[in-house]
């Protein structure tokens, strides 16, 4: 049973503005593990997600000398499933699944997830103790020739498996032809190579952490081609009673978690479905959070955006509050066509 609101470990007033080393002494009060043991990293097995665990190993080693962290790779339904789209078989939850299952069954730690593969709602017994920083959450598209989106001829095939990169697409292009392109970052680069399709759209953060600068590759306005909901973040995952949740906490940043929680207060709003083009991008400046979000049909002919703002402390209620005014203003028809609920 996933519960109905996000943890994230962290409450607003109680780190806000709090300094590195105030952290720091404060973990080694309060920590009780002994730094002999192996902590067990679950992830995925693909290059990007070893990347992204490895990178929070490396941290936590630093952090916490004599503490050895192990990375154990976890097959998830999602890696099995390899043809068609993910919507009708479950949609980006099917990459959490089994990592989740091995975290609450004590097979591993802690788990480090792609924030945007998180579902709307955790297991119970499972918590986000930390947000790390995040990476750039812009889409990047990638061409044959250099051309941009608006310069594409009708007919172009683009290759994606997600259904906000195809209802923006054709909402923007509706010459376009969207064709289903599974597989990690390197597969799809390949298949693009191999002729596969004429060009693709990949998340900026992914070739940036894996040091690939495709040719002929631009990013995308995220103003006009909003990202994925948790886009470029990292999720870490514990047990909500488990001590090893506070090794982790360091790494945590507070803009960040605020930014994406009102994002996936979003998501839950709109019904929390993956089977829903959705879309959602917050930004915290002084003190305060701004949302853009959308909810479009899957062949982009319906695409209705809102914006809204407030204070940091505000930011799931934010984010609840522009899922209802976007549902009122036809979000609810769209997921009635598309048979998600709302």
């Amino acid at each position: 049973m996933r519960k109905r609101t996000l943890q994230t470990f962290f409450p607003l007033s109680r780190y806000a503005g709090e300094g590195r080393g105030e952290g720091l002494s404060w973990l080694q009060h309060q920590l009780q593990v002994n730094m002999k043991q192996t902590v067990r990293i679950g992830t995925r097995g693909s290059a990007l997600a070893l990347w992204q665990a490895g990178w929070v190993k490396t941290q936590l080693e630093s952090l916490w000398p004599g503490l050895q962290v192990a990375l154990v790779p976890i097959k998830t339904s999602g890696d099995k499933f390899q043809e068609g789209p993910l919507a009708p078989v479950g949609g980006k939850g099917l990459f959490v699944k089994e990592i989740e299952e091995a975290l609450l069954s004590r097979a591993v730690d802690l788990a480090v997830h792609s924030m945007k593969d998180l579902p709307s709602e955790l297991l119970d017994g499972l918590i986000l103790s930390a947000i790390p920083e995040r990476e750039d959450p812009r889409d990047v598209l990638i061409t044959r020739h250099g051309e941009t989106l608006a310069e594409l001829p009708a007919g172009t095939r683009v290759g994606t498996s997600s259904l906000r990169r195809q209802a923006l697409l054709l909402h923007l292009h509706p010459g376009l032809r969207v064709e289903i392109l599974r597989g990690n970052v390197e597969t799809r680069l390949r298949k693009q190579r191999e002729g596969t399709v004429d060009a693709t759209v990949l998340a900026a953060a992914g070739l940036k952490r894996l040091g690939l600068t495709p040719q002929h590759s631009q990013v995308l306005d995220e103003q006009v081609f909003l990202p994925a909901i948790g886009q470029g973040a990292l999720g870490i995952e514990t047990r909500a009673d488990d001590e090893v949740a506070a090794l982790v906490r360091p790494l945590h940043h507070q803009a960040t978690a605020v930014a994406v929680s009102a994002e996936r207060a979003f998501l839950r709003g709109m019904g929390g479905s993956c089977r829903t083009p959705l879309a959602a991008n917050g930004t915290v400046l002084n003190g305060t959070v701004y949302l853009t979000a959308l909810v479009a049909s899957s062949d982009g002919r319906r695409l209705i955006r809102g914006e809204r703002s407030g204070p940091v402390e505000a930011n799931e209620q934010i984010g609840t509050l522009l899922a209802e005014t976007l549902l009122a203003q036809g979000g609810k028809e769209i997921l009635e066509e598309l048979g998600t609920g709302g």
